[in-house]
């Protein structure tokens, strides 16, 4: 049975949205049970399991979704157009009124009416016209869909699924790649195992293999360990033994100008290890 905390009747409209279908009587027809055992779902505000996974696999909509209405970061995988021109509007133009009223209010992760209406500056009263004429509001399913980057299919006519918990933008992934991840403390690095990184932030041309994330106290640093021989910048440096990321910038005579955190000294170049150049450098708000 699903949680009692969830509103039965939010699960049901979302299982009538994803039917396409606008009555309980409808949605009976589409679940194969009779009209009455809905009323009974409304009464004892608890939905049935084996309807809400019947209709997932009737329609290809998110379990989760249907249960939880949650939409946050949601991704959206189209289904294949079925239908197109006059056919694909008559379907969203039936897919008005309480349908869509909940597409939206789950997209905007809103649990009232009126804070659709206090978002958009819509009264209350035009939003119940919508569901009393079955109504397509369609300027706000536009709207709704550039405010969230919900599918614009799925808002208008519910045919897509929904997969909740990944980000609406995917990266490819062909351009992020996994790269080391280690722990800067007291001097030594300390293994932590990987993490992905996207090659969007990476200068062109870079060693890859080489990257490793370094994480400071309060600043993390993306060390290309590839590059030994000593320019202006950040480095990450092995000075008698003790690991730390430095600014440096070179002085004549192969001396070094070296900046950390609470220090600044000149040496020779020969009397630091460079481990690597900080390619980026991500520092935390406080």
């Amino acid at each position: 049975m699903v949680d009692e905390k969830v509103s039965s009747t939010q699960i049901i409209e979302r299982l009538m949205s994803s039917y396409g279908v606008t009555s309980q009587k409808s949605l009976a027809e589409s679940l194969g049970i009779p009209a009455n055992n809905i009323s009974g779902w409304v009464q004892r505000d608890s939905v049935p399991g084996n309807a809400i996974i019947k209709c997932a696999l009737d329609t290809g909509t998110d379990l989760e979704w249907l249960v939880t209405g949650k939409l946050a970061n949601a991704s959206l995988q189209l289904n294949e157009p079925s239908k197109k021109g006059k056919a694909l509007l008559d379907e969203i133009l039936s897919s008005g009124g309480k349908a869509v009223l909940r597409r939206i209010l789950d997209a905007y992760g809103f649990k009232t009416q009126k804070e659709l209406g206090d978002l958009l500056g819509i009264s209350s009263g035009t939003i119940s016209t919508w569901i009393r004429r079955d109504y397509f509001p369609g300027d706000v399913v536009i709207t709704c869909a550039l405010d969230t980057g919900v599918s614009l299919e799925w808002l208008a006519t519910g045919n897509a699924k929904v997969t909740p918990g990944v980000a609406q933008t995917i990266t490819n992934e062909a351009e992020s790649f996994s790269i080391s991840k280690k722990l800067l403390i007291a001097g030594k690095l300390e293994e932590q195992g990987s993490c992905i990184i996207d090659s969007v932030f990476l200068p062109e041309g870079i060693n890859k293999e080489k990257l490793c994330l370094v994480r400071g106290n309060s600043k993390s640093w993306v060390v290309n360990l590839a590059t030994k021989e000593i320019s202006n910048g950040s480095w990450l440096l092995d000075i008698d033994g003790t690991l730390d990321v430095y600014s440096v910038s070179r002085r004549p005579g192969n001396q070094l100008r070296i900046i950390g955190n609470n220090t600044e000294f000149d040496c020779a170049v020969d009397q630091v290890v460079a481990k690597g150049v900080v390619v980026i450098t991500i520092k935390q708000n406080i």
